[in-house]
């Protein structure tokens, strides 16, 4: 993640993390690491549809406010 961030063009590419652990105590972790999303495993394909719309909308609302 650090070198996706670092890399200007890839900086403000979102990224969802999916993972097996469904600990919610390393959802802020996972998310301070610089992901802008987090799924866990099994994928519900409808859960993990409205976390990727929530995320490009996010990452959309943020580029056209700066």
């Amino acid at each position: 993640m650090a070198a996706l961030r670092a890399d200007a063009a890839t900086q403000a590419i979102p990224v969802i993390a999916v993972t097996a652990s469904a600990m919610s105590h390393q959802r802020p972790q996972i998310l301070a690491a610089g992901f802008d999303g987090y799924q866990t495993k099994p994928l519900s394909v409808r859960t993990f549809l409205q976390g990727v719309r929530e995320v490009l909308d996010r990452s959309m609302d943020t580029a056209t406010s700066t």
